[in-house]
Order: C-alpha cells, then sequence, then structure tokens
C-alpha cells in the first residue's frame, strides 16, 4: 500500500468521500468485522485503504433527491 492517499482515489469523487469511506470501514473492522484482504499493516486504517484500492469496498454515494 501506498502512503499516498491520492493513489486509493475513488473515479469521480472528491477525497473527502475516500475519507468517510475508509474511516466507516476502518470502524467496522476495529468493531470486529474480517478484514477483506491481507495487508501488510495491521491499523485499521490502513486495512481499509488497501481494500478500497483493490475495489473490496463497496458505497452508495446519496443524490441530491434523497435529501430532505
Amino acid at each position: 500500500m501506498s502512503n499516498n492517499i491520492k493513489e486509493h482515489a475513488l473515479p469521480n469523487e472528491s477525497r473527502y468521500t475516500l475519507v468517510m469511506v475508509a474511516a466507516k470501514r476502518a470502524r467496522q473492522i476495529v468493531d470486529g468485522s474480517t478484514p477483506m484482504t491481507e495487508s501488510k499493516s495491521n491499523k485499521p486504517v490502513l486495512i481499509a485503504l488497501d481494500e478500497i484500492e483493490e475495489g473490496k469496498v463497496n458505497y452508495v454515494n446519496p443524490t441530491k433527491s434523497s435529501y430532505k
């Protein structure tokens, strides 16, 4: 895994979205979820970024019409 966060970028998404997806997945790992990839690190955030980089994490970006 690279230390450069730009290399993990999700297509057509902001860096903020990447950080939010990684943080949520890292929290799931801390809470006991099994990592979906082998990682050189034992840190949940780095494991989450590895999973995102490999395309193993799915997310839904809400549309403007879903806001009230």
